[in-house]
């Protein structure tokens, strides 16, 4: 151990007006652990061009076994940038795509089609559904596979006013997967406001990889498709917002 922790050094250093360099060397010959204990004071240090004499210590070689150390993480950090750089724009052409389709519906049957089906390929999603609340009587064909009915206050409940939930490592709610539900280890809850005159949805998309949804990544882009298919549901019920 140290014999005299550094912020002490420190002090003693600054309330010394002269220090020699004997006593530094003093210092270091009895704390002969001082730089390891405390490498950042490496950088404080110029060390010689070359190594002369022998039980000379080579500072050189340790500088540049730490800069390759610190190229190293430079360059792992730049992959990992590049990586998520890559997964982003991934991510930003799949909901272009699936925006792209939500447009291309040529009747409410075929709009619903999309967001229960086409949009969780497009994804790269197992499972998309539609759940409405009880007052789903306001949004016509209901019937529809992929659309599930709650009781009112459900979508509240579930969202605790948020607009966007990622959970992973869950298991899947049977309310809203059916018999899919064992199948979902992880999942987006997407708040869907139509209008004030209808009644809150989910879009829910479920996935079997445990670790694709949580709660650490950005929602930007999944808020802009919720926002995208508020506008067409609004466009197609003929409705305001």
């Amino acid at each position: 151990m140290v014999e005299f922790p550094m912020s002490k050094v420190i002090r003693e250093m600054s309330d010394t007006t002269n220090i020699t360099q004997e006593q530094v060397i003093d210092f270091l010959r009895g704390n002969p652990n001082f730089l390891r204990e405390n490498p950042h004071a490496c950088d404080l240090l110029l060390p010689p061009a070359t190594v002369k004499g022998k039980g000379l210590a080579d500072f050189q070689s340790y500088m540049i076994e730490r800069l390759k150390a610190d190229k190293e993480n430079v360059i792992e950090s730049s992959k990992e940038l590049v990586e998520n750089a890559r997964s982003n724009m991934n991510n930003q052409q799949r909901i272009h795509d699936a925006v792209l389709r939500l447009l291309e519906a040529t009747t409410f049957d075929d709009f619903i089609h999309c967001i229960t089906l086409d949009i969780s390929t497009i994804l790269g999603i197992d499972i998309s559904v539609l759940v409405v609340e009880a007052n789903g009587k306001d949004i016509p064909h209901i019937h529809q596979n992929g659309i599930k009915i709650l009781p009112e206050g459900t979508v509240d409940s579930w969202m605790s006013g948020q607009s966007v939930l990622m959970q992973d490592n869950i298991s899947g709610i049977e309310a809203i997967y059916g018999g899919g539900a064992a199948l979902v280890r992880s999942q987006i809850l997407l708040r869907v406001d139509v209008s004030m005159g209808t009644p809150p949805a989910i879009l829910a998309f479920g996935s079997r990889d445990p670790n694709m949804f949580n709660e650490n990544q950005a929602t930007d882009q999944i808020l802009f498709l919720a926002r995208v298919i508020e506008r067409c549901f609004r466009s197609w019920l003929n409705i305001s917002a």
